[in-house]
Order: structure tokens, then sequence, then C-alpha cells
């Protein structure tokens, strides 16, 4: 009896067991949505210094030609020579100059003689037709007719002797204004020729007060006005932190490279700087206090399109945008946003658009 007791409870447990081990499926667990850190659109201007290459330049520069043909007789400067306003910087001669004024002084010399002969006869038989019948209209009308174009032969050949005069001033080459002569491609006996302008006698430029041009990227440009404070540095002054202000600008945005050209005024009286020197300019912007920013990471750039990624509940859209100043983790952006609205912080091309 025992022995049949114990063998159906021992069949009844294994029953249990065999329903109970049947396999279980694996259920795997739904994808969780993915979340994006986001970041919200901003305004206000972003303060930035970059720094844009820059060139340095005279404040005035020439090339000398010659005005009229001739010899060059001397040359009274150098390369390097530092000259005045008004300083001869080279002689030239032409005999056939010297001639043609010698020619039209004497012209001029004759014809003033005939009108102050026909001046003194009118003025004699002016005075005699004071007298009735001593002297007929037509004689005087007649004589007064030849002094009138007497007058005018002589004034048209003393503008041509003034003429001469001043071709002749041109054989002496003056300093048009204060500086230095940087180029010399001319000497004693060379013939120069006034239609020749493939190179310059003389070069001269103003050193003592110089231009800094710098060509600022179109999205700053309109941030920048006349006398903000800029810096710079040159390789001849190592180290040295120069400054300036700004002074003037094309208000012209080349087309080719998108910038501006501004000019900053450098004093360089004791000469350590020179024309043709390459700069680097430190430049503040204080950034449009209109525009909107958000964080560097949530600009995606692609080879056709800068945007960013708006999130609106759980619609992601690209709204493409321009940019702006720019720090290490902050950035102006201009498009079709507002303040308030949330970008991807962290955002890249690999994000697509939902619907």
């Amino acid at each position: 009896m025992k022995y049949f007791i114990f063998s159906f409870l021992f069949f009844g447990l294994y029953s249990c067991s065999s329903n109970n081990a049947a396999p279980n499926k694996t259920i795997e667990p739904k994808a969780a949505a993915t979340k994006y850190t986001l970041a919200t659109v901003e305004k206000g201007g972003v303060a930035s210094t970059i720094k844009l290459p820059a060139q340095l330049a005279a404040f005035q520069e020439v090339s000398i030609f010659p005005k009229v043909n001739g010899y060059v007789k001397s040359v009274q400067v150098d390369i390097g020579s530092r000259v005045t306003k008004g300083t001869v910087l080279m002689v030239l001669e032409a005999p056939e100059l010297v001639q043609a004024a010698l020619q039209a002084r004497e012209k001029y010399a004759r014809t003033k003689a005939d009108f102050a002969i026909d001046k003194e006869r009118y003025q004699r038989l002016l005075e005699a037709a004071k007298t009735a019948g001593a002297i007929s209209p037509l004689d005087l009308s007649s004589i007064k007719a030849k002094m009138e174009a007497d007058s005018a032969v002589s004034n048209a050949e003393k503008a041509n002797w003034q003429m001469q005069q001043t071709m002749l001033d041109y054989l002496k080459v003056v300093a048009p204004f204060a500086g230095v002569i940087t180029e010399r491609n001319v000497h004693p006996g060379a013939l120069v020729s006034a239609s020749v302008k493939d190179k310059p006698m003389l070069e001269l430029k103003q050193i003592d007060h110089l231009r800094l041009q710098v060509d600022i990227p179109e999205a700053l440009a309109g941030n920048l006005k006349n006398k903000d404070t800029v810096s710079f540095y040159v390789s001849a002054l190592q180290g040295k932190k120069l400054t300036g202000n700004i002074n003037r600008s094309s208000m012209n945005v080349n087309a080719q490279y998108r910038s501006e050209r501004m000019e900053v005024d450098v004093p360089n009286k004791e000469g350590a700087l020179a024309p043709g020197m390459f700069a680097d300019m430190l430049l503040y912007s204080k950034g449009n206090v209109e525009a909107l920013f958000v964080p560097k990471s949530a600009v995606v750039t692609s080879t056709e399109r800068k945007y960013v990624l708006v999130m609106n509940g759980d619609k992601i859209t690209k709204v493409d945008v321009s940019t702006g100043n720019q720090t290490a983790n902050k950035i102006e952006v201009f498009g079709a946003l507002k303040a308030g609205d949330q970008v991807i912080a962290v955002a890249n091309d690999e994000i697509k658009e939902t619907t």
C-alpha cells in the first residue's frame, strides 16, 4: 500500500514538472525613442576677436614719368633719399623747347608792340574826332577794329609764350610731397619720352604716415564703423602690439571675395615700419545685438548647405542659416528662426527630418 501511494505521488510530480518545463520565449523590449540634448535659440550679439591678414601701404605714393621729351641732365636723388615737397629730383634738357620758348616770347613782343601802336593811334583819332568834321566815323571805326584784332592776336601769343614757359618748367622734376625715393630707373644721358609709360623714372612714397589695409568679411563689416580701435602685429617688431583706429571704409563689397576694404592710419615718424609689410590684425567685434545665437555644435555644414535642426515636439526640421561671429562654443545664426526655438545641441548630417 505504501509503495502504491509513493508511486502515485512520484508520477504526479513528474507530470507537473513536465508541464512547467516548456521553454520560455524571450520578449524583446521595445526600442526606446531616441532623445537629443536640446538648446534654446537666444538673442544677442556674440563678441569675438578674429585675426585677419593685412598689409601696410604708403599713405601717398606716385610714379614719376616725364612730361616732355628730353635727355636726363642730372639726377639729384637715389634710392632711399628723403626729400621734402618741392625738392628738385632731376633735371632734363631739351634745346628745342628752349628755342620754342624764345620764339614765342619774340612773337608776343611784336604783337604787343603792334597793339600798342594801334591803341595810341586810336586814342589820337578819338581826341581829334571831338572837332566836328575832322575825322570820318568810318576811319575811327576801322582803326578801332584793327586795335581790337591786334589785342586778340597779342593775347594769343602771350598764352602761347606762357605755355612754352610751362613746358620749360617740366624740365625740372620736383617732389609733389615729402617722402622717400623707393625706385630709380634712369641715369644722366638717358633719353626719356612722355609717350612711353612702361617704367617710371622715379617712385616716391610717403612713409612717415602709412595705411594699414585689410579686407573685412562681409558678415563682420556691417558691425564696424569709423574710429573703432583695432590692434595688429608685424614681423619686424616681434611681439610689439600696435593699435590704431579705422579711418576709412570703401563702402563696397568685393563680389569675388565677399569682403569690404577698410584702412587704418598708422603714424611712422621713426621709420620702423615700411610699405609692403604684412601684418596680423586682431579685430574685436561686438556682434549684432539683433542676431540669434546657438551652440556652435548645433550648426551642421555640408557641401550643399548650412543648417540647424529645429525640434518641435517629436518633429525635426532642417532650417538653413548663415553664420556670423563665433567663439569656441557659440555662433551667430541668421535664418528662419526666432528666439526661444529649440534646436538639437549636438547635430550632424546623419539626423534626418521627421514628419
